[in-house]
Protein backbone atom coordinates (compact mmCIF):
# COMPACT_ATOMS: atom_id res chain seq x y z
CA UNK A 1 0.00 0.00 0.00
CA UNK A 2 1.32 3.45 -0.95
CA UNK A 3 0.21 7.02 -0.35
CA UNK A 4 -0.82 8.55 -3.66
CA UNK A 5 -2.38 11.89 -2.75
CA UNK A 6 -2.60 14.26 0.22
CA UNK A 7 -5.32 16.92 0.23
CA UNK A 8 -5.34 19.86 2.64
CA UNK A 9 -8.39 21.84 3.83
CA UNK A 10 -8.67 24.88 6.10
CA UNK A 11 -11.68 25.72 8.25
CA UNK A 12 -12.32 28.63 10.62
CA UNK A 13 -14.31 27.39 13.62
CA UNK A 14 -15.80 30.17 15.78
CA UNK A 15 -16.33 29.48 19.48
CA UNK A 16 -19.84 29.60 20.89
CA UNK A 17 -18.72 32.41 23.17
CA UNK A 18 -15.42 34.17 23.99
CA UNK A 19 -13.11 32.04 26.11
CA UNK A 20 -10.63 33.39 28.66
CA UNK A 21 -7.76 31.65 30.41
CA UNK A 22 -4.58 32.43 32.33
CA UNK A 23 -6.37 34.90 34.57
CA UNK A 24 -8.11 36.52 31.61
CA UNK A 25 -4.91 37.68 29.87
CA UNK A 26 -5.62 35.37 26.91
CA UNK A 27 -8.88 35.65 24.95
CA UNK A 28 -10.04 33.29 22.19
CA UNK A 29 -12.97 33.65 19.80
CA UNK A 30 -12.20 31.32 16.87
CA UNK A 31 -9.94 28.38 15.97
CA UNK A 32 -8.07 27.85 12.69
CA UNK A 33 -8.12 24.14 11.85
CA UNK A 34 -6.28 22.20 9.13
CA UNK A 35 -7.78 18.93 7.85
CA UNK A 36 -5.71 16.32 6.02
CA UNK A 37 -7.11 13.69 3.64
CA UNK A 38 -4.65 10.94 2.63
CA UNK A 39 -5.44 8.64 -0.32
CA UNK A 40 -3.77 5.30 -1.05
CA UNK A 41 -3.42 3.08 -4.11
CA UNK A 42 -5.60 0.50 -2.34
CA UNK A 43 -8.49 2.95 -2.25
CA UNK A 44 -8.36 3.57 1.50
CA UNK A 45 -8.67 7.17 2.69
CA UNK A 46 -7.55 8.47 6.09
CA UNK A 47 -8.32 11.73 7.85
CA UNK A 48 -6.43 13.87 10.35
CA UNK A 49 -6.79 17.30 11.92
CA UNK A 50 -4.33 19.84 13.30
CA UNK A 51 -5.79 22.68 15.34
CA UNK A 52 -3.86 24.85 17.80
CA UNK A 53 -5.82 26.71 20.46
CA UNK A 54 -5.33 30.07 18.77
CA UNK A 55 -1.88 31.57 18.20
CA UNK A 56 -1.19 32.98 21.68
CA UNK A 57 -1.58 29.82 23.78
CA UNK A 58 1.46 27.82 22.60
CA UNK A 59 4.07 28.29 19.83
CA UNK A 60 1.88 27.07 16.97
CA UNK A 61 -0.60 28.55 14.52
CA UNK A 62 -2.78 27.31 11.69
CA UNK A 63 -0.87 28.99 8.89
CA UNK A 64 2.33 27.47 10.23
CA UNK A 65 0.83 23.97 10.08
CA UNK A 66 -0.12 24.45 6.45
CA UNK A 67 3.32 25.85 5.61
CA UNK A 68 4.88 22.74 7.12
CA UNK A 69 2.60 20.56 5.01
CA UNK A 70 4.31 21.97 1.91
CA UNK A 71 7.51 20.29 3.12
CA UNK A 72 6.16 17.06 4.61
CA UNK A 73 3.38 16.04 2.23
CA UNK A 74 5.68 15.45 -0.78
CA UNK A 75 8.00 13.38 1.43
CA UNK A 76 5.16 10.98 2.27
CA UNK A 77 3.95 10.40 -1.29
CA UNK A 78 4.83 6.82 -2.21
CA UNK A 79 5.28 5.68 1.40
CA UNK A 80 3.28 2.95 3.14
CA UNK A 81 1.01 4.70 5.70
CA UNK A 82 0.90 1.56 7.86
CA UNK A 83 4.63 1.89 8.65
CA UNK A 84 3.87 4.41 11.37
CA UNK A 85 7.30 4.59 13.00
CA UNK A 86 8.98 4.89 9.60
CA UNK A 87 6.54 7.67 8.63
CA UNK A 88 7.45 9.56 11.79
CA UNK A 89 11.18 9.12 11.22
CA UNK A 90 10.82 10.47 7.69
CA UNK A 91 8.96 13.52 8.98
CA UNK A 92 11.54 14.13 11.70
CA UNK A 93 14.36 14.11 9.16
CA UNK A 94 12.53 16.33 6.68
CA UNK A 95 11.33 18.85 9.29
CA UNK A 96 12.83 18.66 12.80
CA UNK A 97 10.43 19.74 15.52
CA UNK A 98 7.08 21.23 14.46
CA UNK A 99 4.89 18.59 16.15
CA UNK A 100 1.63 20.33 15.22
CA UNK A 101 2.42 19.88 11.51
CA UNK A 102 3.11 16.17 11.93
CA UNK A 103 0.14 15.34 14.11
CA UNK A 104 -2.58 15.55 11.45
CA UNK A 105 -0.54 13.47 8.98
CA UNK A 106 0.21 10.85 11.64
CA UNK A 107 -3.48 10.74 12.62
CA UNK A 108 -4.55 10.11 9.02
CA UNK A 109 -2.00 7.28 8.73
CA UNK A 110 -3.43 5.69 11.89
CA UNK A 111 -6.90 5.95 10.35
CA UNK A 112 -5.73 4.10 7.22
CA UNK A 113 -3.86 1.48 9.26
CA UNK A 114 -6.98 0.76 11.30
CA UNK A 115 -9.11 0.42 8.19
CA UNK A 116 -6.54 -1.87 6.57
CA UNK A 117 -6.48 -4.03 9.72
CA UNK A 118 -10.28 -3.93 10.12
CA UNK A 119 -9.78 -2.67 13.68
CA UNK A 120 -10.87 0.50 15.48
CA UNK A 121 -8.04 2.64 16.81
CA UNK A 122 -8.86 1.90 20.45
CA UNK A 123 -8.19 -1.79 19.75
CA UNK A 124 -4.99 -1.09 17.80
CA UNK A 125 -3.75 0.93 20.77
CA UNK A 126 -4.24 -1.98 23.17
CA UNK A 127 -7.78 -1.54 24.42
CA UNK A 128 -10.07 -4.45 25.27
CA UNK A 129 -13.32 -2.71 24.36
CA UNK A 130 -14.80 0.68 23.41
CA UNK A 131 -14.64 1.92 26.99
CA UNK A 132 -16.76 5.02 27.70
CA UNK A 133 -14.39 7.80 28.78
CA UNK A 134 -15.44 10.36 31.39
CA UNK A 135 -15.32 13.88 29.98
CA UNK A 136 -14.60 17.13 31.80
CA UNK A 137 -15.90 20.63 31.32
CA UNK A 138 -13.63 23.61 30.73
CA UNK A 139 -14.60 26.65 32.78
CA UNK A 140 -13.48 30.03 31.49
CA UNK A 141 -11.87 32.53 33.88
CA UNK A 142 -14.30 34.87 35.60
CA UNK A 143 -15.55 35.97 38.99
CA UNK A 144 -16.24 33.20 41.51
CA UNK A 145 -19.99 33.51 40.93
CA UNK A 146 -19.57 33.41 37.14
CA UNK A 147 -17.38 30.33 37.30
CA UNK A 148 -19.68 28.50 39.70
CA UNK A 149 -22.62 29.24 37.37
CA UNK A 150 -20.68 27.71 34.46
CA UNK A 151 -19.83 24.64 36.53
CA UNK A 152 -23.50 24.15 37.45
CA UNK A 153 -24.50 24.51 33.80
CA UNK A 154 -21.91 21.87 32.87
CA UNK A 155 -23.17 19.56 35.63
CA UNK A 156 -26.62 19.65 34.05
CA UNK A 157 -25.04 18.23 30.88
CA UNK A 158 -23.59 15.28 32.78
CA UNK A 159 -20.09 16.61 33.52
CA UNK A 160 -18.73 15.50 36.90
CA UNK A 161 -15.16 16.72 36.41
CA UNK A 162 -14.34 20.36 35.75
CA UNK A 163 -11.24 22.29 34.69
CA UNK A 164 -11.51 25.74 36.24
CA UNK A 165 -9.25 28.36 34.65
CA UNK A 166 -7.57 30.59 37.22
CA UNK A 167 -4.28 32.48 37.44
CA UNK A 168 -3.63 36.19 37.46
CA UNK A 169 -1.60 38.98 38.94
CA UNK A 170 -3.66 39.24 42.14
CA UNK A 171 -3.24 36.26 44.52
CA UNK A 172 -6.28 37.33 46.55
CA UNK A 173 -8.51 36.98 43.49
CA UNK A 174 -7.31 33.44 42.84
CA UNK A 175 -7.66 32.52 46.50
CA UNK A 176 -11.27 33.71 46.35
CA UNK A 177 -11.94 31.68 43.20
CA UNK A 178 -10.41 28.51 44.66
CA UNK A 179 -12.23 28.80 47.98
CA UNK A 180 -15.60 29.53 46.39
CA UNK A 181 -15.41 26.70 43.85
CA UNK A 182 -14.03 24.17 46.36
CA UNK A 183 -16.87 24.95 48.77
CA UNK A 184 -19.61 25.01 46.13
CA UNK A 185 -18.64 21.81 44.32
CA UNK A 186 -20.66 18.72 45.30
CA UNK A 187 -18.69 15.91 46.94
CA UNK A 188 -19.21 13.58 43.94
CA UNK A 189 -17.70 16.08 41.48
CA UNK A 190 -14.03 16.91 40.90
CA UNK A 191 -12.14 20.00 39.85
CA UNK A 192 -8.70 20.82 38.51
CA UNK A 193 -7.55 24.40 39.02
CA UNK A 194 -5.77 25.17 35.77
CA UNK A 195 -3.37 28.11 36.02
CA UNK A 196 -2.09 27.90 32.43
CA UNK A 197 1.42 29.08 33.44
CA UNK A 198 0.17 32.39 34.89
CA UNK A 199 1.88 32.27 38.31
CA UNK A 200 5.44 32.85 39.37
CA UNK A 201 6.72 30.13 41.73
CA UNK A 202 6.38 32.44 44.73
CA UNK A 203 2.77 33.30 43.87
CA UNK A 204 1.92 29.63 43.35
CA UNK A 205 3.35 28.67 46.74
CA UNK A 206 1.64 31.61 48.44
CA UNK A 207 -1.78 30.85 46.95
CA UNK A 208 -1.76 27.07 47.32
CA UNK A 209 -0.52 27.14 50.91
CA UNK A 210 -3.20 29.70 51.81
CA UNK A 211 -6.23 27.64 50.75
CA UNK A 212 -7.62 24.14 51.05
CA UNK A 213 -7.97 23.55 47.31
CA UNK A 214 -9.92 20.58 45.99
CA UNK A 215 -8.14 17.98 43.85
CA UNK A 216 -5.48 18.86 41.22
CA UNK A 217 -3.58 22.03 40.33
CA UNK A 218 -2.47 22.23 36.70
CA UNK A 219 0.58 23.95 35.20
CA UNK A 220 1.07 26.57 37.92
CA UNK A 221 4.16 28.13 36.27
CA UNK A 222 5.83 28.53 32.90
CA UNK A 223 8.63 25.96 32.98
CA UNK A 224 9.12 22.39 34.11
CA UNK A 225 11.75 23.40 36.67
CA UNK A 226 9.47 26.08 38.13
CA UNK A 227 6.60 23.61 38.44
CA UNK A 228 8.90 21.09 40.12
CA UNK A 229 9.98 23.78 42.61
CA UNK A 230 6.32 24.39 43.47
CA UNK A 231 5.43 20.69 43.63
CA UNK A 232 7.93 20.14 46.44
CA UNK A 233 6.36 22.92 48.53
CA UNK A 234 2.58 22.46 48.26
CA UNK A 235 0.05 19.81 49.27
CA UNK A 236 -1.93 19.46 46.07
CA UNK A 237 -0.90 17.02 43.34
CA UNK A 238 0.46 18.85 40.29
CA UNK A 239 -0.70 18.15 36.74
CA UNK A 240 1.64 19.26 33.92
CA UNK A 241 0.49 20.39 30.49
CA UNK A 242 1.96 23.24 28.43
CA UNK A 243 5.63 22.59 29.30
CA UNK A 244 5.45 18.98 28.05
CA UNK A 245 6.30 18.72 24.35
CA UNK A 246 8.64 15.75 23.91
CA UNK A 247 9.22 12.32 25.40
CA UNK A 248 12.33 13.74 27.09
CA UNK A 249 10.18 16.38 28.82
CA UNK A 250 8.08 13.60 30.34
CA UNK A 251 11.14 11.58 31.32
CA UNK A 252 12.70 14.61 33.00
CA UNK A 253 9.46 15.44 34.82
CA UNK A 254 9.44 11.94 36.31
CA UNK A 255 13.14 12.07 37.22
CA UNK A 256 12.78 15.31 39.21
CA UNK A 257 9.39 14.46 40.73
CA UNK A 258 7.67 17.45 39.13
CA UNK A 259 4.15 16.02 38.98
CA UNK A 260 1.73 13.22 39.73
CA UNK A 261 0.03 13.42 36.36
CA UNK A 262 0.15 14.91 32.87
CA UNK A 263 -2.11 15.94 30.03
CA UNK A 264 -1.32 13.96 26.89
CA UNK A 265 -2.36 15.92 23.79
CA UNK A 266 -1.61 14.37 20.39
CA UNK A 267 -1.32 17.68 18.52
CA UNK A 268 1.15 19.08 21.04
CA UNK A 269 3.46 16.05 21.02
CA UNK A 270 3.39 15.28 17.29
CA UNK A 271 0.53 12.84 16.81
CA UNK A 272 -0.98 9.60 18.05
CA UNK A 273 2.27 7.66 17.64
CA UNK A 274 4.15 9.92 20.04
CA UNK A 275 1.12 10.29 22.33
CA UNK A 276 0.84 6.52 22.71
CA UNK A 277 4.53 6.28 23.61
CA UNK A 278 4.05 8.93 26.29
CA UNK A 279 0.86 7.26 27.52
CA UNK A 280 2.70 3.95 27.90
CA UNK A 281 5.49 5.67 29.83
CA UNK A 282 2.91 7.32 32.09
CA UNK A 283 1.32 3.94 32.83
CA UNK A 284 4.74 2.50 33.65
CA UNK A 285 5.60 5.20 36.20
CA UNK A 286 2.10 5.32 37.70
CA UNK A 287 0.93 8.73 36.49
CA UNK A 288 -2.69 9.66 36.04
CA UNK A 289 -3.43 11.26 32.69
CA UNK A 290 -5.97 13.43 30.94
CA UNK A 291 -5.80 12.27 27.31
CA UNK A 292 -7.35 14.88 25.04
CA UNK A 293 -6.40 17.25 22.27
CA UNK A 294 -5.73 20.96 22.63
CA UNK A 295 -8.18 22.09 19.95
CA UNK A 296 -10.20 20.93 17.01
CA UNK A 297 -13.48 19.41 15.92
CA UNK A 298 -14.98 16.08 16.96
CA UNK A 299 -12.48 14.47 14.56
CA UNK A 300 -9.45 15.44 16.68
CA UNK A 301 -11.44 14.78 19.86
CA UNK A 302 -12.34 11.28 18.68
CA UNK A 303 -8.71 10.40 17.94
CA UNK A 304 -7.78 11.33 21.52
CA UNK A 305 -10.75 9.41 22.95
CA UNK A 306 -9.56 6.27 21.13
CA UNK A 307 -6.24 6.57 22.98
CA UNK A 308 -7.94 7.38 26.28
CA UNK A 309 -10.30 4.39 25.98
CA UNK A 310 -7.33 2.05 25.57
CA UNK A 311 -5.66 3.37 28.74
CA UNK A 312 -6.00 1.45 32.05
CA UNK A 313 -8.77 2.77 34.30
CA UNK A 314 -6.40 3.57 37.15
CA UNK A 315 -4.28 5.82 34.93
CA UNK A 316 -7.10 7.52 33.01
CA UNK A 317 -8.67 10.78 34.12
CA UNK A 318 -11.43 12.64 32.29
CA UNK A 319 -10.94 13.97 28.75
CA UNK A 320 -11.95 17.39 27.43
CA UNK A 321 -13.97 17.69 24.21
CA UNK A 322 -13.09 20.86 22.34
CA UNK A 323 -15.97 20.54 19.88
CA UNK A 324 -18.41 21.33 22.68
CA UNK A 325 -17.19 24.95 22.46
CA UNK A 326 -17.54 25.30 18.66
CA UNK A 327 -20.38 26.80 16.62
CA UNK A 328 -19.51 24.71 13.53
CA UNK A 329 -19.41 20.91 13.27
CA UNK A 330 -17.55 19.51 10.22
CA UNK A 331 -18.30 15.90 11.27
CA UNK A 332 -22.03 16.11 12.08
CA UNK A 333 -23.37 13.43 14.42
CA UNK A 334 -20.15 11.43 14.20
CA UNK A 335 -17.39 10.51 16.61
CA UNK A 336 -17.05 10.64 20.38
CA UNK A 337 -19.72 12.90 21.92
CA UNK A 338 -20.74 13.75 25.47
CA UNK A 339 -23.58 11.49 26.59
CA UNK A 340 -24.34 12.02 30.27
CA UNK A 341 -20.72 12.81 31.07
CA UNK A 342 -19.06 10.10 28.97
CA UNK A 343 -17.73 9.82 25.41
CA UNK A 344 -17.40 6.46 23.64
CA UNK A 345 -15.05 5.93 20.67
CA UNK A 346 -16.47 4.42 17.47
CA UNK A 347 -16.00 0.70 16.89
CA UNK A 348 -15.83 0.91 13.10
CA UNK A 349 -12.37 0.31 11.56
CA UNK A 350 -9.90 3.17 11.85
CA UNK A 351 -10.81 6.53 13.31
CA UNK A 352 -14.51 6.13 12.52
CA UNK A 353 -15.00 9.77 11.53
CA UNK A 354 -15.25 11.31 8.04
CA UNK A 355 -15.72 15.08 7.59
CA UNK A 356 -18.48 16.57 5.48
CA UNK A 357 -16.71 17.95 2.40
CA UNK A 358 -19.50 20.48 1.90
CA UNK A 359 -18.59 22.02 5.25
CA UNK A 360 -14.82 21.90 4.69
CA UNK A 361 -15.13 23.60 1.30
CA UNK A 362 -12.60 23.51 -1.51
CA UNK A 363 -9.09 22.15 -0.83
CA UNK A 364 -6.34 24.72 -0.39
CA UNK A 365 -3.58 22.35 -1.52
CA UNK A 366 -3.23 18.97 -3.24
CA UNK A 367 -0.01 16.92 -3.28
CA UNK A 368 0.52 13.87 -5.51
CA UNK A 369 -1.44 12.57 -8.49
Amino acid sequence: MKITRIIIYQLDMPLNEPYYLSGGRLKFESLDSTFVEIHTDDGLVGWGEGCPWGHTYLPAHGAGIRAGMEILAPVLIGQDPRSLDHINRLMDVALPGHPYVKSALDMACWDITGQASNMPLWQMMGGECATPVAVNSSISTGTPDEMIALIRRASQKGYRTHSAKIGGSDPATDIARIEAISNALPAHENVTFDVNRAWTPSTAIQVLNSVDARDWVEQPCETLDQCAHVARRVRNPIMLDECMHTFDDHLNAWKIGACEGVKVKPNRVGGLTRARQIRDFGVTVGWQMHIEDLGGSALADTAAIHLAASTPDENRLASWLCHYHLSVDPVPNMGARNVEGFATPPSSPGLGVVPDINILGEPIAVYGG
